[in-house]
């Protein structure tokens, strides 16, 4: 298994560089095994900054690598920008055919780092009250160019003597459209021979693919799964999230029942709070009726404005009496704190500046799995 996640890795690595893959680099600089695990590791163990400065490998090997343009980054920071409160920083990555996409760091008190990936430039499900989905959708990321935002902000945190507790895959797209390159990422984030986060620091957060649902409680990883429910019923769902109408409400539920029966993990749903949309008392009655008796855990989140939303958020007394209606049917449930909101890197708020705005309704997207 290790090689294989090193090999994954040195393959993008190496077509990003106009190999055929990694084989086709070793041959040509005549690089053993041994080698490729000393680049690997570099990378994504020492999170050393480029090829150059492995002092491993000898000077001239160095030297032609990085003439021949193997570099270590595939993504470029841009723009990077942190909150008056110094907790969010927010960075703007350019990727090597010129798209661009946002990720996200949150220091929060108590030492816990985490950040907020991108699998996806843009996004195809056009949810009413997120920036990303109110773009275009241009393309998928691969797994090293997910796998190197958080790479950045590990370097960052490592020059203030702290590292990534957690990783969210919540940034710009949806991963369970981008699925492979999702999972890919994944093993490179766990790998212990490399970046060595363990699957339980790992959340990915999906609209409600049903079918990827069912092919992630397969994987047999003890990775969390969040799920962007945010209305409790196909009226008001599909409204708001165009997603609903492939997999309405009932069998979005019974997929998350399945996938709890045959994991025994607990499954996050998040709730974006709306004004007038799906923050009444009887909403909250029938989320927690679907909530009730799983293993399922509300996160209510307060609205962070988008450009072109035309939906507005609930002030915090409609929050939290919501929130009493969901405690008092037992629902276990915690109001997300923003984090980001001066930088534009709260929930929902992330849209690189060359993300397309949609001028209609997007087209139906390929669900199949990726």
């Amino acid at each position: 298994m290790k090689n294989l996640i090193r090999d994954l890795w040195v393959d993008e690595k190496a077509r990003r560089a106009g190999f055929a893959d990694g084989a086709s680099l070793a041959e040509a600089y005549a690089l053993k095994p041994y080698r490729l695990d000393q680049l690997y590791r570099a990378a994504t163990k020492e999170l050393i900054e480029n090829v150059a400065s492995i002092s491993v490998l000898p000077a001239d090997l160095r030297a032609r690598l990085s003439e021949r343009g193997v570099a270590l980054d595939s993504v470029e920071p841009v723009v990077i920008l942190r909150s008056n409160d110094g907790q969010t920083t927010k960075g703007l990555f350019r990727l090597h055919d010129g798209n661009e996409v946002e990720s996200v760091l949150m220091e929060h008190w108590g030492g816990r780092t985490t950040v907020c990936i991108s699998s996806q430039a843009g996004c195809a499900f056009a949810c009413a009250f997120c920036a990303t989905g109110q773009a275009g959708f241009t393309r998928n990321l691969t797994a090293d160019e997910i796998f190197d935002q958080a790479r950045y902000f590990a370097r960052d945190l490592a020059t203030r003597g702290k590292k990534i507790t957690n990783i969210v895959f919540m940034g710009m797209g949806e991963p369970f459209h981008n699925y492979a390159a999702v999972m890919n990422a994944v093993r490179l984030l766990n790998d212990p021979h490399g970046f060595g986060l363990g699957h339980r620091h790992i959340t990915i957060s999906t609209v409600g693919l049903v079918p990827q649902i069912e092919r992630f409680s397969d994987e047999g990883i003890q990775v969390n799964l969040a799920i962007s429910l945010h209305a409790p019923t196909d009226e008001q769902r599909g409204a708001i999230m165009p997603v609903n109408k492939r997999w309405p409400v009932a069998e979005l539920m019974a997929a998350c029942a399945a996938y709890v029966t045959k994991t025994h993990r607990k499954i996050f749903f998040e709730y974006v709070m709306l004004r007038g949309v799906n923050d009444d008392d009887e909403s909250a009655r029938a989320l927690g009726k679907l909530m009730r008796g799983h293993l399922y855990h509300v996160n209510l989140i307060p609205y962070n404005s988008t450009p072109d939303a035309a939906v507005q958020g609930s002030d915090d007394q409609r929050i939290r009496a919501f929130q009493k209606v969901l405690d008092e049917m037992g629902v276990p449930t915690t109001v997300r704190t923003p984090m980001g909101r001066d930088i534009a890197a709260a929930c929902g708020q992330l849209q690189a500046e060359t993300q397309p705005r949609v001028k209609k309704a997007p087209a139906e997207v390929a669900l199949a799995p990726s």
